[in-house]
């Protein structure tokens, strides 16, 4: 199984073309096995920490709703 690496330089240079596609991936679930799938997932949470403008039309895939904590 391969580890996914991806520096925050490559985040950074990430466009939102590049998300869309992630993301599309992800909303068919398409693969050939579930750690493919669960690589992408991980690349998408990279970059919702680091780029959040990116992902917010895909913030669904990550359940990662804002929410009030008081």
């Amino acid at each position: 199984m391969k580890t996914l690496s991806i520096s925050k330089k490559e985040i950074v240079a990430m466009t939102p073309q590049e998300v869309e596609k992630l993301a599309t991936r992800l909303e068919h679930d398409n693969y050939s096995n579930a750690f493919e799938g669960l690589d992408d997932w991980h690349l998408l949470r990279a970059i919702a920490f680091q780029r959040p403008e990116l992902v917010e039309p895909y913030i669904h895939l990550l359940d990662l709703e804002p929410y009030d904590e008081a």
